[in-house]
């Protein structure tokens, strides 16, 4: 189990892998931004030598600078934004078991009180998100809200507040706002090359060859940034998972709401590719359980989710076989 030494030693390492993080996607920014230079003319190729201004590498690199700060001070509210989450009040009961879970994680864990939002969807799923502890987001779902008992509700949360206590909500929330930004700008960069023309001077050749490796570096951008988001989201759900039950001091909790998301068979309506490394479990996945083989692996958010449920029942020394949250009811 992670103590609290641990968790400072998690936050060190979640700063470094932030710096790295945001480096790398700022290399993609001046990539693109220089197959765009290629396409509009102002870097081009000439008897083998560069000739030219890099004009929109510098836009991108100012492009990825304004997105890095974005992300860092504003991205939880778009985050919150894309999802269509809500303030989080006590009108109801069952709202109010929620803020008094939240609350309960928060002591459990000796962090603030994160702000509290919901989801007005049917499917069972959880986030947190955030730039510290001290500007912390947990939203759920209202799926989760009506699906979930007390004793699952601190599973889950648990879960959330572990992403809070080790600053994986920092560097996740700066990847989903830089994974939407590289997507964005290498659309922009695509359709405009339609309307570009190659350099048509004698050297046409090599401009082309150049243009064409950096438009294929555009196109796979996203879907590179999209890999390492999911990469980094898989590896930190097990430690989360982990980290719940030392908050919770009981494996149950998780596992009997990790069983009960996998009955499940409706993904989150207001789930979006950006930001699905941010949740407890896959919210565009029909079935949370995403075991396919190596290649599904590699292209999904999270680990399978029957994985994760037989790491918590060997927890309990239970029979790593799931059964059903309905049967044990």
């Amino acid at each position: 189990m992670p103590a609290g030494s641990d968790f400072r030693a998690l936050e060190r390492q979640n700063r470094r892998d932030t710096v790295v993080l945001v480096g790398a996607f700022i290399i993609v920014f001046l990539l693109i931004g220089a197959a765009f230079d290629f396409f509009a003319g102002t870097l081009r190729f000439q008897q083998g030598h560069l000739y030219g201004a890099p004009i929109f590498m510098g836009l991108a690199l100012i492009f990825a600078l304004v997105q890095s700060t974005v992300s860092y001070f504003g991205g939880a509210p778009l985050i919150l934004r894309s999802v269509h989450g809500q303030p989080l009040t006590p009108d109801t009961p069952k709202h109010q078991m929620v803020l008094n879970v939240i609350q309960e994680m928060a002591v459990a864990a000796r962090l603030p009180v994160p702000k509290a939002y919901f989801i007005p969807d049917s499917a069972p799923n959880a986030f947190a998100t955030g730039r510290n502890p001290e500007h912390s987001v947990i939203c759920v779902t209202q799926g989760l809200i009506d699906n979930m008992d007390r004793e699952e509700l601190q599973g889950v949360i648990g879960h959330e507040m572990s992403h809070i206590a080790d600053y994986d909500i920092r560097t996740m929330m700066m990847v989903a706002v830089l994974v939407g930004g590289i997507a964005m700008l290498s659309d922009f960069m695509i359709r405009a090359s339609f309307f570009s023309s190659m350099d048509r001077d004698s050297d046409r050749r090599d401009n082309g060859i150049a243009a064409i490796v950096m438009i294929v570096l555009a196109v796979l951008a996203p879907m590179l940034s999209q890999l390492i988001a999911m990469a980094v989201s898989r590896e930190r759900e097990y430690l989360a998972d982990a980290s719940a039950v030392e908050f919770t001091r009981n494996p149950r909790a998780l596992l009997r709401a990790l069983q009960r998301i996998a009955e499940t068979e409706s993904p989150l309506k207001e789930g979006v590719r950006g930001t699905a490394h941010l949740f407890i479990v896959n919210p565009l996945a029909a079935n949370a359980d995403d075991e396919g083989g190596f290649f599904a692996n590699l292209f999904s958010t999270h680990p399978p989710l029957r994985k994760r449920i037989e790491r918590l029942q060997a927890m309990l020394g239970a029979p790593t076989a799931a059964t059903p949250a309905s049967d044990r009811a």
